[in-house]
């Protein structure tokens, strides 16, 4: 089972990175490959915010979130 390993402020950089990649990748101001990119990163920052897990961190055994979370 997947245990919390993203803390609250961790989502909250993520979920504002998201934001502003798909906001860069909907303004046009971003040639094709990197708005495809941009939407990819911005999915990946935004369901691991969500979800609060991160397969990354997990990996490499980082936790931002405080104990009693997990």
């Amino acid at each position: 089972m997947m245990s919390c390993n993203v803390g609250t402020a961790d989502r909250i950089v993520r979920l504002v990175l998201a934001a502003l990649l798909l906001a860069a990748a909907a303004s046009g101001s971003l040639v094709d490959w990197a708005a495809v990119g941009a939407v990819f990163v911005a999915v990946v920052l935004g369901l691991t915010a969500i979800l609060r897990f991160c397969p990354l961190y997990a990996l490499l055994r980082i936790r931002t979130c405080p104990a009693e979370a997990r």
